[in-house]
């Protein structure tokens, strides 16, 4: 049995919950910055995030949702435009506090790092929107703890491709079965599962309907000593909240 030597994190509903907080109303003031009448509402999101990255959710939208819209000769750099003024949105929402972590993650990150476990973030939203989460919700100098930062268009194929997990284990050197992934939806367990890594899922509103078959611990949230989590599946051998002792049994299991 391969010893675990990392833990990825998923950042968008895994770390916090940024897709309901945070992605969804910088769109909508993108789009009202741009002077567009779009509206994207919670029922509406949850449908586009069948589709990871932004630039994509995007077009996705335009495809089925609002196809009367009339599409620009340059629509890659309409869009690219649009996505940066999200971008710059989200940040400004992140620096006001308005997206908090999720229960438990904290600690474990926290546990993690004093137990020297290397770290890695492994996701599709953009560097800028990951930088923006750790530094104001665990500090300044956060994104330091993790060795890799496997973000945005680093790859050509986003989740649920496997390529963003494989990109992060070449570059830390590490066997699939040396780490294990926490995501929070389908595209990240069939891209963490492709990639051929042990994956924990944390669910959220957005993704609680989801098919988590291939996950090997399904929990409603990590959970901390006041506030335990929910299993949905799996087992956590008489454990109450995430902390890395449970990481362990789960990766050695």
């Amino acid at each position: 049995m391969a010893t675990l030597q990392a833990l990825l994190f998923d950042v968008d509903g895994t770390l916090a919950d940024t897709e309901r907080d945070g992605h969804r109303p910088a769109f909508n003031m993108a789009f009202e910055e741009a002077g567009l009448d779009w509206n994207w509402d919670e029922a509406l999101y949850g449908k586009l995030l069948e589709v990871t990255g932004g630039k994509e959710r995007i077009k996705f939208y335009l495809n089925e949702f609002n196809t009367s819209f009339n599409k620009p000769d340059n629509l890659d750099e309409f869009v690219k435009g649009l996505h940066a003024a999200k971008t710059r949105f989200y940040t400004q929402l992140m620096a006001e506090g308005k997206i908090p972590l999720r229960p438990g993650v904290e600690n474990l990150i926290n546990e993690a790092r004093q137990a020297n476990m290397r770290m890695a973030v492994v996701t599709t939203t953009t560097p800028q929107n990951v930088t923006a989460l750790l530094e104001n919700t665990l500090g300044s100098d956060s994104e330091s703890w993790f060795e890799v930062i496997a973000a945005g268009d680093i790859v050509p194929a986003k989740k649920p491709a496997p390529d963003i997990y494989d990109w992060a284990l070449e570059q830390m050197d590490l066997k699939p079965e040396e780490a294990i992934a926490f995501e929070d939806s389908s595209n990240g367990i069939k891209s963490s599962a492709a990639a051929n890594v042990k994956t924990i899922i944390t669910i959220n509103e957005y993704t609680k309907d989801d098919d988590f078959s291939a996950a090997d611990l399904v929990l409603d949230q990590m959970g901390d000593e006041s506030n335990g989590f929910k299993v949905l599946s799996g087992n956590v051998d008489g454990h109450s909240f995430l902390n890395l002792e449970l990481v362990h049994k789960v990766h050695a299991a």
